[in-house]
């Protein structure tokens, strides 16, 4: 999102958190574009996935990305480019706090 929160993705993803339509539904986000709704569901989704995957938060923001099937089906983070980039993106800042 580069910290837009009207931003959508051409795959449909919407605000801050990149909410797909699903998840932003499961998680009753009334409004996506509402920085305090995205923050909120994208984040408990996040902890969920560190839940899932035990704590590897390589893995969990994979899934995060590419979806749990991508991770499920290859067994690890997906060899796609952009889940790749984006992992290594949000590690880097992570360690450099």
């Amino acid at each position: 999102s580069n910290y837009q929160p009207n931003a959508v993705s051409p795959k449909g993803a919407m605000g801050l958190m990149q909410l797909m339509p699903a998840l932003a539904k499961y998680y009753a986000v009334e409004d996506p574009f509402d920085p305090e709704q995205n923050l909120t569901a994208g984040l408990q989704h996040l902890k969920t996935l560190l839940d899932r995957f035990g704590k590897d938060t390589a893995t969990a923001l994979a899934a995060y990305n590419a979806g749990e099937p991508a991770v499920a089906k290859y067994g690890r983070i997906p060899p796609y480019r952009e889940t790749e980039d984006y992992v290594r993106r949000i590690m880097s800042l992570v360690k450099s706090r």
